[in-house]
């Protein structure tokens, strides 16, 4: 790592005292250096983390934020009180290893065009395979759906180091996120209205539409915990997924594309919608239908959003993107890893 490059790790954190002890330790052990400054920003929490952090993590920066703005604001609030070349957004719940920070460092300083990396991200709790928020390393395919090497829907692999070689990704996991500070600012950051998920694909394919480069570093290992916030099957989270692709779709699909693609995306949601209701997950359900009647309130802001991002998209095409349907590979050719897929990118 280079003698000036300064680096933040920004934690931030809603109610998230029970987790501390847990896990700030292991960053605070491995992230030594003096152009390395660790930082919570507390976004509002009714725990008492800000006092725990005082009383029994004392080396560490806290940003009180006093109230709640969500993942994506909360980063963006956070952010702009830090001054650092390169950012490393880091969830609370979230365990790194030795050595997790200089190969991502080192691929910043040898390729400018590099906005965002992300490390190998394993399960906490089963350290063997990789972990469903991000794996290694994070895709989408034609209708704007997320997957990873190592995770396809809910399929999650073993690392058997079949992910081992650094390789260009279309998305980075908020998990673990290295962040070229200066890009990060250059397309405005997270979008808030996002609140949470989705927040880092949209921004991911905000940058590569302006010519930067998402990596994936294998040599840097982060253990995640997942669900700490909201579980994976949580009816908020399947709301805020359902209505987040659909922001992220109308705000970066390329004109070319855009109608095809978001009519049949709007099928498939429906679809979704009727076999949460087939299989009685009446939750599910009305949360897909909540997700598509938020979308349609936000239209005329998103309808803005787009005009100006699409002024400055530089690049409409991207070899990252799955040209296929990853529903259809899952579902009826039961194509359940990565490597089954005939995905060259």
């Amino acid at each position: 790592m280079s003698n000036t490059s300064k680096v933040a790790i920004v934690i931030l954190n809603w109610n998230g005292e029970k987790l501390f002890p847990d896990f700030l330790p292991s960053v605070i052990e491995n992230s030594t250096g003096k152009n390395i400054e660790i930082i919570v920003a507390d976004n509002g929490s009714t725990d008492q983390s800000i006092s725990c952090l005082q009383k029994s993590f004392p080396s560490i920066k806290i940003i009180d934020l006093k109230e709640n703005y969500g993942f994506a604001e909360g980063y963006n609030q956070a952010l702009k009180q830090v001054d650092a070349d390169y950012f490393v957004l880091l969830n609370s719940d979230v365990k790194v290893s030795s050595n997790w920070i200089e190969p991502c460092i080192s691929q910043f300083e040898n390729n400018e065009k590099i906005a965002a990396i992300q490390p190998k991200i394993l399960s906490y709790n089963n350290p063997d395979s990789f972990e469903y928020a991000g794996a290694a390393g994070g895709f989408i395919d034609i209708f704007g759906y997320p997957f990873c090497r190592g995770r396809i829907l809910n399929q999650i692999e073993k690392d058997d180091n079949q992910y081992n070689k650094p390789s260009q990704i279309f998305w980075a996991s908020g998990a673990c996120m290295f962040m070229r500070a200066e890009a990060f600012k250059n397309v405005g950051g997270l979008d808030g209205d996002f609140w949470a998920h989705m927040e880092e694909i949209d921004l991911c394919w905000r940058l590569k539409n302006n010519g930067y480069i998402i990596n994936y570093e294998p040599k840097s290992v982060v253990y995640h915990l997942g669900g700490g916030t909201l579980s994976y099957d949580s009816p908020k989270k399947v709301y805020l997924n359902f209505r987040n692709n659909l922001f992220m779709l109308v705000k970066n699909l390329p004109k070319e594309q855009f109608k095809s693609i978001f009519i049949t995306r709007l099928i498939l949601d429906g679809v979704a919608a009727i076999k949460f209701l087939a299989g009685l997950n009446f939750n599910n359900f009305w949360a897909v239908v909540k997700a598509h009647i938020s979308f349609y309130k936000n239209i005329s802001t998103l309808r803005k959003k787009r005009k100006e991002i699409q002024k400055l998209n530089n690049i409409k095409t991207h070899t990252e993107i799955y040209t296929k349907s990853i529903m259809w590979k899952f579902f009826i050719q039961k194509k359940r890893k990565f490597s089954d897929l005939d995905f060259i990118n």
